[in-house]
């Protein structure tokens, strides 16, 4: 429920999820493929790898299912944020 009622550690200033039941649910999903745990993320060559070494302790989905909504997509686009899904269909 801390989600829920703090939005998410890593990216609230970019997405705005804190208080937002709506937001949360078609900017987070429950499809994913693999879990990993990152406990000292600067340190860890997989959170680097999965770029998340600037994100806080916490458990990781290695590939999401899906993409957040593209009226959602346009806001960051026209806030200067370029999205990166995790869905691995971007890659570079």
């Amino acid at each position: 429920m801390d989600f829920r009622k703090n939005g998410c550690p890593n990216c609230e200033e970019l997405m705005q999820m804190k208080g937002s039941p709506d937001r949360i649910s078609v900017c987070t999903t429950t499809y994913f493929d693999g879990i990993i745990a990152v406990i000292d993320a600067e340190a860890s060559w997989v959170a680097r790898w999965q770029r998340t070494s600037k994100y806080v302790r916490g458990m990781y989905a290695v590939r999401v299912k899906g993409r957040i909504p593209e009226d959602v997509e346009a806001e960051l686009e026209s806030r200067g944020i370029k999205y990166r899904p995790r869905d691995q269909s971007d890659q570079d």
